[in-house]
């Protein structure tokens, strides 16, 4: 077991906040107007799918450095951040799918839903601050030291 690399949290957390904030400006965005314009359509793309690798990077780093397994997937991350108490389960139930959408996002599987994106834009500014408060406290409930987590 290495050493967790609090400095790489913090800034995946910093991507995810300044992803968050730009994707207020999508919030209530109508269907049509979204479709129309390619370039908030692949802005919102690209935001959400980074701020997703962001908390799959965060999920796997602090799994594996606090001696579990690594996660099968980018959704067993999600389940496993849960069961392992680096983020509360019911949260982890929640932000679980966003790793299909991840994937929907960089491998275009079907080509992409609109409403569903703009739907993920809702969930993800709902449960992402819910998760960024979630891994800041875990961080200072351990003094920075997600061993004791186990």
């Amino acid at each position: 077991m290495s050493p967790l690399d609090v400095e790489i949290i913090r800034r995946k957390l910093a991507v995810i906040l300044e992803n968050l904030k730009a994707l207020e400006a999508i919030k209530g965005m109508k269907k049509e107007e979204y479709i129309r314009d390619i370039y908030r359509r692949k802005a919102t793309e690209r935001l959400l799918q980074e701020l997703i690798e962001a908390a799959i990077d965060i999920n796997t780093h602090t799994i594996v450095e606090t001696g579990h397994t690594a996660p099968d997937d980018y959704y067993q991350s999600f389940i496993l951040a849960g069961e392992s108490g680096i983020i509360p389960p019911d949260l982890a139930e929640k932000l679980a799918p966003s790793a299909g959408l991840r994937n929907r996002l960089v491998h275009e599987y079907d080509g992409l839903d609109h409403a569903a994106i703009l739907k993920a834009v809702g969930t993800a500014l709902k449960f992402y601050p819910q998760y960024v408060k979630a891994i800041s406290d875990a961080l200072s409930r351990q003094g920075e030291d997600f061993h004791k987590l186990e």
